[in-house]
């Protein structure tokens, strides 16, 4: 086992003790968060559609009731007004509700953005309007509806690319007998896409409590570890079988989780699965060996065959070789993902659309 724990240090993976390693090793399901663990972590506003008034007046409502917000599309949409050059307004009683947007009052207007799949029936918002936005969710992209009281006034795309790693990352595990799923909040057209391409199930339109609700689903019948990086990841992370926290991940992911990367590098997933599968069999071929020779021993030894000092020579021995053997664990290999030309073309592509 601390054979095993230094070599996953080496990849820049370290574990909570020998229970995680030993854990990991029986996992069956692998789910991920999507923003900032399969992508890149940083969305960019891709369209601004407006339905009533100018971009210039929507973007400048939308950044008042984003301003200060931690949330990378927030950002991004802040930093979108600001390379337009939009004046900034001031918004009061600002109240954020994760998975769902953001509302606030502007210039004594309430504004509101509001993820496209969580609108309600109070929201105004007619059928043309609805495929437009619908069209953009389809293409991909995550789509928020911004509201003037309750008159939608005009929508806001982001797309957040794909790490390039993602892709190798994935057929490796799924190689590995191993099945990958990905839980988001994104609507359940924009997460099918993406899934799509990385050959992955997944699970839509979930709020944190649903990513929880997804995980202890899953752990009725399999074991099953949780990869993420925010906040909000950590009541998963918690209920799966085992969680794993990417490196730039929020301290409080970070604490929850009983593997912590020491990078961003999803890549390592793979190697670390496989070195806790090496692992334990080495620990299963160290106990056989151990015991096995005691127990030829102890039976030559009551035969009179060998001596007691044979015999002890040969628990001796076993120690040395249980030993060595566990020491092949510092050899073990990394089996480093590339990105091949074909998946660059898949990478490009994805762009593209």
């Amino acid at each position: 086992m601390t054979s095993g724990l230094a070599t996953a240090a080496r990849f820049g993976a370290l574990f909570k003790g020998g229970a995680a390693l030993e854990a990991l090793s029986k996992v069956e399901w692998i789910a991920f968060d999507k923003t900032g663990t399969l992508t890149e972590g940083k969305p960019v506003v891709t369209d601004v559609v407006t339905w009533q008034g100018d971009e210039t007046s929507l973007l400048s409502l939308a950044a008042a009731i984003e301003q200060g917000s931690h949330h990378p599309l927030a950002k991004a949409l802040v930093d979108k007004a600001e390379e337009a050059g939009v004046s900034t307004l001031k918004a009061d009683n600002i109240s954020a509700e994760a998975g769902k947007g953001v509302s606030g009052v502007v210039e004594g207007i309430a504004v509101s953005l509001v993820a496209l799949d969580k609108l309600e029936s109070h929201h105004s918002i007619n059928q043309q309007q609805m495929q437009e936005a619908q069209a953009l969710a389809e293409s991909g992209k995550t789509v928020a509806v911004l509201f003037e009281e309750s008159t939608a006034k005009g929508a806001f795309a982001w797309r957040d690319e794909l790490r390039a790693a993602s892709f190798e990352t994935i057929d490796q595990l799924n190689q590995k007998g191993l099945h990958t799923v990905m839980l988001t909040g994104d609507n359940p057209k924009a997460a099918a896409g993406l899934a799509g391409s990385l050959k992955m199930d997944y699970r839509a339109g979930l709020m944190p409590e649903g990513k929880v609700d997804a995980i202890n689903e899953i752990a009725k019948t399999k074991s099953v570890a949780m990869v993420g990086d925010g906040i909000n990841d950590a009541p998963a992370m918690k209920a799966a079988t085992i969680g794993i926290a990417m490196g730039g991940g929020t301290d409080v992911a970070l604490e929850t989780a009983d593997i912590a990367l020491s990078s961003n590098r999803i890549e390592r997933i793979p190697d670390i699965v496989a070195l806790s599968r090496a692992t334990m069999a080495n620990v299963r071929q160290n106990v056989t060996l151990a015991i096995g020779l005691k127990a030829v021993f102890l039976v030559t030894s009551v035969l009179g065959i060998t001596g007691l000092w044979v015999a002890v020579l040969a628990d001796t021995g076993a120690t040395a070789l249980v030993t060595l053997n566990a020491l092949r664990l510092l050899r073990f290999k990394s089996g480093e993902v590339q990105t091949t030309p074909q998946r660059k073309g898949e990478i490009a592509l994805n762009k593209s659309i």
